[in-house]
């Protein structure tokens, strides 16, 4: 009886490693400029500011929910996603009259939840670039924070509206939105816990905008981790004493 015993819990300690091996973590990818996909845990496929630039080749995957930033061609080509008319989509502005007004948004789709807050494409309120809107996406108990074209550093008002934020995804190429030295003064106004992904800044296959390098200067070595793979799994459990800047790969 003691050996059945022995035997028994060795067997049920076999299967909860197993399952703990098992558990799924949400997955985010970079195809080049601002064009994430995030994928949760529960198989919920997010894609962010799709572009079509001919530099980054044809990056067409399947989503499930597209978010738009703002409403410029390097941002919103939901032609290129593989699962047309499979997917819903949520603008971060609108078109009221004449005018282009953000589309202030807070709704539950499946296991996630998506926010926007509204910002400038520039430093001049909106009036040499327009507006954009900031996304916050909750899953996994992980909040993601995609700032589009975002041009100016954040008021107090517009970071409390954000909320605490675990991975940042930035622009700091400048020319048309942050650069890499206003880039880490929003980063540190946000304070992200774990992760910060550049965007939206030049490579070699795309130079119309300035590279990461203002940004990663002065930044600690050990903090900076550049990849060669376009994916990035996030374990909810991960707490870096500061977060990581992680460069992807587009491929």
């Amino acid at each position: 009886m003691r050996f059945i015993l022995t035997i028994c819990a060795f067997c049920l300690l076999a299967t909860n490693t197993s399952f703990a091996a098992d558990t799924k973590k949400p997955v985010l990818r970079w195809h080049g400029h601002s064009y994430f996909d995030l994928t949760t845990s529960k198989g919920t496929r997010i894609v962010f500011d799709p572009h079509a630039i001919e530099g980054y080749g044809q990056q067409s995957v399947p989503a499930d929910l597209v978010l738009i930033s703002h409403s410029h061609n390097d941002h919103n080509q939901v032609a290129i996603l593989s699962n047309p008319g499979k997917f819903k989509v949520l603008e971060g502005l609108k078109q009221t009259g004449n005018k282009v007004e953000w589309n202030l948004l807070d709704e539950k789709f499946r296991d996630v939840r998506v926010r926007t807050i509204g910002v400038y494409h520039d430093n001049a309120q909106g009036s040499e670039k327009g507006k954009n809107a900031v996304f916050v996406v909750e899953a996994d108990g992980i909040r993601f924070v995609h700032l589009g074209d975002l041009g100016h550093v954040l008021t107090k008002e517009q970071v409390k509206e954000i909320g605490p934020v675990d991975v940042l995804m930035i622009p700091v190429g400048g020319v048309y939105t942050l650069n890499g030295t206003d880039a880490k003064e929003v980063v540190a106004e946000i304070k992200p816990k774990k992760y910060i992904l550049p965007m939206h800044y030049g490579t070699k296959v795309f130079d119309d905008v300035l590279s990461a390098d203002e940004f990663l200067e002065d930044q600690k070595k050990e903090n900076v981790k550049k990849m060669n793979t376009n994916q990035l799994e996030i374990d909810p459990d991960f707490k870096p004493a500061e977060p990581v800047i992680v460069l992807l790969d587009w491929k």
